[in-house]
């Protein structure tokens, strides 16, 4: 007498949740990049050009992760 016993995962096959990783990291280096950016574009300003459009270089950073993540 034999059993069979099924080992399958009920979920997502192996292959389909390492795509979903994969472009779930891209997506991420690329806000990552978008954040760095505009960051850098940002502080390359002087006081008196951030000051001409609002700013001050408090604003830097969350304008960037604004700019790159939303919200």
């Amino acid at each position: 007498m034999t059993y069979n016993t099924a080992t399958a995962f009920a979920g997502f096959a192996f292959g389909q949740r390492l795509a979903a990783l994969r472009a779930e990291l891209a997506d991420k280096a690329a806000k990552r990049k978008v954040y760095r950016t505009t960051l850098a574009e940002l502080e390359s300003l002087s006081h008196r050009d951030l000051a001409d459009l609002g700013l001050n270089s408090s604003m830097l950073k969350s304008i960037a992760f604004e700019a790159a993540y939303g919200n």
